[in-house]
């Protein structure tokens, strides 16, 4: 397949606090290490792009030294948290901003869906704004009008069509801009998490979509999203994006994977460490155990599962319960388990240590993750929470699926009784 992106030694430099390097000497320095071919005297002093330390340096790289090639016709997810750098990345690519050092060669037209209203005047109307689009990509205006109506159809905003898109809502907004960057002609579709506005329909809309225009029509599709479920299931790339470095670029289930486990901040267990807050109830304590008490995160198939919680009752009432989540590595809900605090415990304030046991053979075989919440039953109010307070890996142990470890066959593995009629 032939190459529609490919990107070499890319890095993008920022400047942290005003604009402009502080002085005219500072500037007439850089302009003369430029005419002379030298690097920038003040890109040297640049630090790793972690938003989670302070730094000596006012520069940052918000990338640096990206090197991959996508095929025409992939489906690539770029997964990163929260200021890692891929949406920076989706704006050189969509030349809207420049890199520092590197280059970029791309085989087509690009359409980019990167916030709510990128592309549109919002002075002109959804129509106008439709045809606007499709200039911009150099398609002309029979073709734009071709179509038409088939975009009109699927933003579901007919009724708007002719009313400035200024007055749009934020949903409305994107549904139309969706609809234009994937039905107008381009080769490379970038789209951000600009989704997460739409509704749940509209979403699964555009998931199909997008599908639809990597695999039946052959265009390449750069994916930006938190929502793991929806990068497994569009994207057979992944690319992974930490601080500002290319960590990782192979098979989506694989970055997945790497990213999920790096990132399972409370993998070993909860430990409240702010003292005790001014609360009804409070989690102390809450880990995976063995039978005998001793810490585990690793369980076979055959064997049940403990949840040792520890929790601290200042004040008790008959509203207060506990909620429990297990999800699984894409976040998804697998069971929801809730208990009325006072019915395990008599005592209205001291420490109250409880045990759970999960049955055995019945959790498949994968990554899994406990939040845990105290919540007032009646006005459904959280009193305490914690996210990912820990998590398991259990282990397939003799089951028929056993060969097939590793890949996806469901949350629960049910063994009925069989019968030979």
């Amino acid at each position: 397949m032939p190459v529609a992106i490919k990107v070499e030694n890319l890095s993008k430099a920022y400047q942290l606090g005003e604009i402009g390097t502080g002085s005219l000497s500072r500037d007439l320095e850089r302009w003369f290490a430029k005419v002379r071919g030298k690097e920038d005297p003040f890109l040297k002093i640049g630090e790793t792009n972690d938003r989670a330390t302070k730094g000596t340096s006012n520069v940052v790289w918000s990338l640096k030294d990206i090197n991959f090639e996508i095929q025409q016709g992939d489906a690539v997810g770029i997964i990163g948290r929260n200021g890692a750098g891929k949406s920076t990345l989706l704006k050189i690519l969509s030349r809207i901003t420049a890199p520092t050092t590197g280059t970029i060669k791309s085989k087509g037209r690009i359409a980019s869906l990167l916030e709510v209203g990128t592309g549109f005047h919002p002075e002109l109307s959804g129509r106008d704004n439709i045809f606007l689009n499709g200039a911009i990509l150099g398609m002309r205006k029979k073709e734009i009008a071709r179509k038409f109506d088939e975009i009109l159809d699927f933003a579901g905003v007919e009724r708007y069509i002719d009313t400035p898109v200024k007055r749009y809502s934020s949903g409305m907004y994107v549904r139309l801009a969706f609809a234009v960057a994937a039905h107008l002609e381009s080769e490379i579709l970038i789209v951000d998490e600009v989704l997460a506005v739409g509704d749940a329909e509209f979403q699964k809309k555009c998931l199909g979509k997008m599908n639809e225009v990597s695999k039946g029509e052959g265009r390449t599709v750069l994916f930006v999203s938190h929502q793991m479920g929806a990068v497994s299931q569009l994207c057979r790339q992944g690319l992974l994006i930490s601080n500002g470095i290319l960590k990782m670029y192979d098979e989506t289930k694989k970055v997945l994977d790497n990213y999920l486990t790096q990132n399972n901040s409370n993998g070993d267990g909860y430990f409240r460490t702010d003292g005790c807050p001014d609360k009804d109830c409070f989690f102390l304590k809450i880990k995976t155990v063995k039978t005998d008490g001793a810490f585990v995160k690793e369980y076979a198939f055959h064997e049940s599962i403990n949840l040792s919680i520890e929790i601290k009752v200042n004040r008790l009432s008959s509203n207060y319960y506990i909620g429990i989540g297990l999800q699984d590595k894409m976040k998804g809900r697998i069971s929801t388990i809730i208990k009325g605090i006072d019915s395990l415990s008599s005592q209205h304030k001291g420490v109250l240590n409880l045990l759970l046991t999960l049955p055995s053979s019945l959790i498949a075989p994968n990554s899994y993750s406990f939040d845990c919440a105290i919540f007032d039953y009646v006005t459904n109010k959280n009193i305490d929470f914690v996210e990912t307070a820990c998590s398991i890996i259990i282990h397939d142990t003799g089951t028929e699926l056993a060969k097939y470890e590793g890949i996806s066959y469901g949350s629960i593995i049910i063994s009925p009784d069989w019968k030979v009629i």
